[in-house]
């Protein structure tokens, strides 16, 4: 763990395995930090705030710009330990690098950007100042799924604004957090001013970061429920608070679009990581005219995937995080399949060919997926792309929007009316028109209902962590 400007153990002294999913082999071991170790490590974080805050913007944004000339420096070995710890093949990692180094650029600019205004007042001897001033200590919990891109995104706008921070990263991936944080020791960042607890039980942890009075944000990115129950406990004490949660995205393919490239798209978003993505696609809405051609190209794309080893040359799924992915996406495969639903490729968990070491499961298509069904009604997160057959167009928003989550969604088109009249009645964060990768670092993402609260990236991620102080000068 990385605590006060140094790596330190654990204060129990125990540690925990960190396992490669695609094999099985233990490639590491980090320290298991309790509610003990957090507690050090917002101590050195508050003790640091004062005079990091103090740095102007253009310091820190030097600091920040050395730290993306460094992760940019390192991207290889950094998407080789990604795809050892998390599984995605290598291509997708190395990607990913670069997408997490984004959001340290970005907000290296933005830091510059920094300001406040002059406000009018109604009497003429009065003058009102507004400026942005850091939160203060920032609690951060990062998922495994995208384990260095979502650090970067907490953590460059956090340092922007003048924030320190106290970060707990997701217990399967704990090794690219270390990495992230290396990027940003050798960047010259001062002690205290970034930290990180390793823990293979995250509870107490959470129980620590939204308790303590010293913290004054939490930010979190992970599952509707985990999330659920940190906000309930931030709120007791009035913490600032954002939440990326889990997705349910609908994808909309109308009559009018050609149903290969559609799924030619679909078949590219809904396998990419396996499938564990918050933006993943999970239900695909497709006309009944345009059905056939849709299946059979999508089928045909899933069946042309090698899944395997992300470190083997041609893999493009890799493995699922746990036996737990695995057995969840069995579950609601066979469900929908009892219920009805076409299986005309994958189905099955992965066991041939030494794949039985790790988490596999088919890259898989379902045909006549129902309401009925749970892969319907519940987030997949794995390689399952459940078609459902439609007839009414006016009512297609409707059965998209019937979901508790609203985190992304996905429309193909060519009729610009019908692109923008979706684009309004979705009630998603992030809309997808003819597109598959709707974010970048410069662009807000976050979502509606239960997929959270906030956005990241963008002008916006750098609010998050500011605070609005307003100052009334009287001219007598």
């Amino acid at each position: 763990m990385f605590i006060q400007g140094e790596w330190v153990e654990a204060a129990s002294g125990k540690t925990f395995a960190v396992t490669n999913p695609a094999t099985g082999a233990e490639i590491g071991r980090v320290p298991d930090g309790g509610a003990a170790d957090a507690t050090v490590a917002i101590a050195a974080a508050d003790a640091a705030f004062g005079s990091w805050s103090a740095t102007t913007p253009y310091e820190r944004a030097d600091l920040l710009l050395r730290a993306w000339t460094i992760m940019n420096d390192r991207a290889d070995e950094l998407a080789e330990l990604m795809t050892t710890e998390q599984g995605k093949p290598l291509r997708a990692s190395t990607f990913e690098v670069g997408y997490g180094a984004d959001f340290i650029r970005w907000y290296a600019e933005e830091a510059r950007r920094l300001s406040g205004e002059w406000l009018p007042s109604g009497r003429s001897d009065q003058r009102f100042l507004a400026i942005k001033q850091a939160v203060g200590v920032v609690a951060m919990v990062t998922p495994w799924n995208y384990p260095m891109s979502m650090l970067t995104r907490k953590m460059a706008p956090a340092l922007a604004a003048g924030c320190t921070l106290v970060l707990k990263p997701a217990e399967a991936t704990p090794l690219s957090a270390k990495a992230i944080f290396e990027v940003f020791i050798e960047a010259g960042v001062p002690a205290g001013v970034i930290n990180l607890v390793t823990a293979e039980d995250p509870a107490p942890i959470g129980d620590v970061f939204t308790s303590d009075s010293r913290v004054a944000k939490l930010t979190f990115t992970g599952s509707t429920a985990v999330g659920r129950l940190l906000a309930s406990k931030a709120g007791a004490s009035l913490q600032r608070v954002s939440v990326e949660l889990g997705g349910h995205a609908p994808f909309i393919v109308y009559p009018d679009a050609d149903p290969d490239n559609a799924a030619k798209g679909a078949a590219a978003l809904k396998f990419l990581n396996a499938g564990q993505a918050c933006i993943s696609p999970n239900r695909l809405y497709v006309h009944r005219d345009a059905a056939d051609a849709f299946i059979g190209t999508l089928t045909k794309r899933v069946r042309g995937l090698v899944t395997g080893n992300g470190m083997d040359d041609g893999v493009g799924v890799g493995p699922l995080v746990d036996d737990a992915a695995v057995e969840k996406v069995a579950a609601q495969v066979d469900d929908a399949a009892a219920k009805g639903a076409g299986v005309p490729i994958g189905g099955h968990r992965l066991t041939d060919g030494g794949l039985d070491k790790g988490h596999f499961y088919a890259p898989t298509v379902l045909t006549d997926v129902t309401a009925d069904m749970t892969v319907y009604r519940e987030e997949t997160f794995g390689p399952v792309a459940p078609v459902v057959t439609y007839d009414d167009v006016d009512e297609v928003i409707s059965l998209a929007n019937d979901t508790h989550y609203g985190l992304a969604a996905y429309v193909y088109t060519d009729s610009l009316r019908t692109a923008l009249s979706a684009f309004e009645a979705l009630r998603f964060g992030i809309i997808g028109i003819n597109d598959v990768n709707p974010t970048s670092a410069s662009v807000p993402f976050g979502g509606m209902k239960d997929s959270g609260l906030g956005r990241e990236g963008g002008h916006e991620g750098l609010d998050e962590y500011l605070e609005t102080k307003t100052a009334g000068i009287s001219l007598r």
